[in-house]
């Protein structure tokens, strides 16, 4: 099922790059800056040490500066995405764009440059006198012809790699699901016959790589807005396109494909027609990969041939050739032998390494992150996805054995065994996880999630945003008329919202009767009830979940966190058998660490401490981590003695009757948990490694903790999440900002599909006991 696509305002994308600390980039030391030593060392006078080994011996930069995990994205902004040539500086988001990705994927540091200049000469000598600073150069953006010229005089020049994204991402990730399409329709790549629709950078690299990979010249047939390049054609031609022109009759595309294997489009959309696909051989291979649009929708291709394997460069349709599978792994390979360059043999390397990637059994924590579904080896997955933890693992696994192979790596790695567990320990997989969870939100059947103070700016905000990222439709609380004349000055169109409350919707009285009739046993009259369904908008909101006119709600910021939640645990239960608790998960610089309960619990007793931990532990694996639980107090495992400390030990002692499949220990002090060193010092400790689940003792400890975190540990909250509840329902913390809503209201959509499986299991499972 395709996803539904991404869509944002003008005003979200300029706010998103405005709010807070402009752009997408910050410098951060790697090293201690506190003290007048720390700076003396940093700089004058002790940098004068690496300085005068640097000039003694040039590679030892690698040693003593960042170089060696530093690449430069280049551009001169003659070629940005679709929207053409528009200058430097205007290629400056796209380029901090692309430096954001090579961290997030690869732990690659970037920065980004912008040449003002339009002069081939020029630009090459700026990036090959700006060399030294860098261990390798991606350049961006630059139009053909010149992008040909500039990087092949650039890897002439340069002793480090120098990689054309445009061209060779995009050649790569294409020739992966290439020879993976080729394999499961049962051509052999020396007779396929191959028809290339478009002549830029992109298409030429596509063929050229798959013909360095066995793809016979005379197999090719090329298209541009011209038509057939043919040997002897003269109109519209470059020294670029004669390379690939061939003896053929053809003139047209129409002609030209009639008959063809496969069909490598990278030209505009529309430029391939249902006739044409009609015309291919059987089982056709299609990569109509033009950005937007294709060059023609899967839709129209099964229309006509149901047979076909088809890829496009959309998220939205399955088999996306999505360039950030490729060049931040590439580079990370290339990075960390110290490659003086690229060469054909990595790529076919990071090729190959993909498309048996995409062979391989997807792993659970995958598939979880997917909704549980199990992508398998087949038509509608030739290709990873990107968010798949292994390819951090694989590919540069792959491209550094291509490059010592070949004899352009410095420094040779001894042991890729080990390499390969040092690259699955440089990323955190909660990111990717998370990011998975919510791409899978828009490939299936779209939640109803409330959002129960629409008044507020920032909810509003962070409901069109959810909307627009495809992750469900938001149901508006509050009054009608101010919030459509907020929507209309937030410039969307404010009857694609529904909107309700207490007035207006006709289910109001039976949200009435299913409160009174749960609360006239406990106190409540008849009009005490119909008085929380019209005045509270969290009572109001909870009964629309709980009647199943919505899947999740999203509340908390226009009251204190225990009283929305006092007032939706009126409707809403917890799950039999489970305790209601609050997760925050702090993301600090690619360490992810868990605290629990956070929000729910004042002082829970040993069980109560047992059983938070094993639900969050469970969590925690479905976000791909492997738990390490550590019970936190202010004494390390009896000392000091304390009466107040019993209740941890005991739930220590029922998380060992329960023999449950993760590592926990207690009671310890915070920093025995999370530093390694001083876990040395407990050699008896259960614990493999520094603990990424934190059991808080109490209330009040665990909520000034998170909160603590939050505003001075330099990272990123996300919840707190509310856990244990039979329905969705979030309540967020005052303080946060529309992207914080927009994730939690994707994580309170994910909640309710998850919950909806697990009702049907249970569902299932009575129906085979009866």
């Amino acid at each position: 099922m395709p996803t539904k696509p991404t869509k944002f305002t003008d005003d979200e994308a300029l706010r998103f790059h405005s709010s807070g600390r402009p752009g997408k980039l910050e410098i951060i030391p790697s090293k201690p800056m506190a003290t007048q030593r720390d700076l003396s060392l940093a700089y004058s006078p002790g940098v004068a040490v690496p300085v005068k080994a640097i000039a003694e011996d040039p590679d030892t930069a690698y040693d003593y500066t960042s170089k060696g995990n530093l690449v430069a994205v280049i551009s001169n902004g003659t070629a940005i995405l679709g929207l053409g040539a528009l200058g430097a500086q205007a290629s400056k988001p796209v380029m901090e764009g692309k430096s954001v990705l090579f961290k997030r994927f690869a732990d690659v540091d970037s920065i980004d440059l912008e040449v003002d200049t339009d002069d081939i000469d020029e630009f090459v000598n700026c990036v090959k006198l700006l060399g030294p600073s860098f261990g390798g150069i991606n350049l961006e953006d630059i139009r053909a012809p010149e992008c040909f010229i500039i990087e092949q005089r650039l890897r002439e020049l340069m002793d480090i790699p120098v990689f054309h994204d445009d061209q060779h991402g995009t050649a790569i990730i294409t020739a992966a699901g290439f020879i993976n399409a080729l394999d499961l329709t049962g051509r052999d790549l020396k007779t396929t016959r191959v028809v290339a629709v478009g002549a830029g950078a992109a298409c030429i690299a596509c063929i050229e790589l798959i013909k360095a990979m066995g793809l016979p010249h005379e197999n090719v047939t090329m298209v541009d807005r011209t038509g057939v390049i043919y040997a002897g054609r003269t109109k519209g031609m470059n020294q670029w396109k004669s390379a690939h022109a061939i003896k053929t009759d053809a003139r047209e595309l129409e002609q030209a494909i009639k008959g063809a294997d496969a069909v490598i489009g990278l030209a505009a959309a529309g430029s391939i027609t249902k006739d044409m696909v009609a015309s291919m051989a059987e089982k056709p291979i299609i990569f109509a990969m033009a950005n937007p649009d294709p060059e023609i929708t899967p839709e129209d291709v099964r229309s006509v041939r149901p047979d076909a394997i088809i890829a496009t460069g959309r998220s939205d349709y399955p088999n996306q050739v999505n360039n950030v599978l490729g060049f931040p792994y590439i580079f990370r390979g290339a990075l960390d032998v110290r490659a003086r360059t690229i060469n054909e043999e990595m790529k076919i390397a990071a090729v190959h390494a993909l498309a048996e990637l995409a062979r391989e059994d997807v792993p659970d924590e995958v598939a979880a992150a997917y909704g549980g579904e199990q992508p398998h080896y087949g038509p509608d997955y030739i290709i990873p996805a990107p968010f798949d933890p292994r390819l951090i693992r694989t590919i540069p696994v792959h491209v550094a054995r291509a490059a010592m192979e070949t004899g352009v790596a410095r420094k040779p790695i001894d042991d890729l065994d080990a390499y390969e567990q040092e690259l699955s320990a440089r990323l955190d997989p909660t990111v990717d996880t998370l990011s998975a969870i919510f791409e899978d939100l828009k490939r299936r059947p779209l939640k109803r999630v409330v959002f129960a103070e629409a008044e507020e700016d920032r909810v509003l905000r962070a409901a069109i945003g959810f909307k627009n990222a495809g992750y469900g439709i938001p149901v508006l609380v509050g009054y009608e008329a101010p919030i459509r004349e907020k929507l209309r000055e937030m410039g969307v169109d404010d009857t694609d919202f529904e909107i309700s409350n207490a007035s207006n919707n006709p289910r109001r009285s039976h949200y009435v009767d299913m409160l009174y009739e749960r609360l006239n046993r406990r106190g409540f009259l008849l009009r005490d009830v119909t008085r929380l369904v019209k005045r509270d908008r969290n009572v109001f909101s909870a009964c629309m979940v709980a009647s199943g006119d919505a899947d999740a709600v999203v509340t908390g910021v226009t009251r204190h966190y225990w009283r929305a939640l006092k007032n939706m645990k009126r409707v809403v239960d917890p799950l039999p058998g489970q305790r209601p608790f609050g997760l925050s998960i702090m993301v600090m610089r690619g360490r992810t660490v868990f605290l629990a309960d956070t929000t729910v619990n004042e002082l829970p007793s040993a069980r109560e401490l047992a059983d938070i931990a094993q639900a969050a532990a469970a969590f925690v694996r479905r976000l791909g981590h492997d738990p390490r639980a550590a019970f936190l107090s202010f004494s390390n495992f009896g000392n000091p003695p304390s009466d107040r400390t019993r209740h941890i030990q005991e739930a220590v002692s029922i998380l060992e009757e329960r023999k449950v499949d993760f590592e926990f220990d207690g009671e310890m002090q915070a920093d025995v948990a999370l530093n390694r060193d001083l876990m040395e010092k407990y050699p008896f400790m259960r614990l493999s490694g520094p603990a990424n689940l934190l059991i808080m003792p109490t209330l009040h400890s665990a909520n000034i903790s998170y909160k603590l975190l939050s505003e001075l540990g330099g990272g990123r909250v996300i919840g707190p999440m509310l856990l244990g509840m039979s329905h969705a329902i979030q309540v967020a913390r005052l303080t946060s900002t529309a992207t914080d809503l927009v994730n939690m209201a994707a994580l309170a959509a994910a909640n309710a599909d998850m919950l909806e499986q697990t009702r049907g299991k249970v569902t299932a499972q009575e129906e085979l006991e009866l």
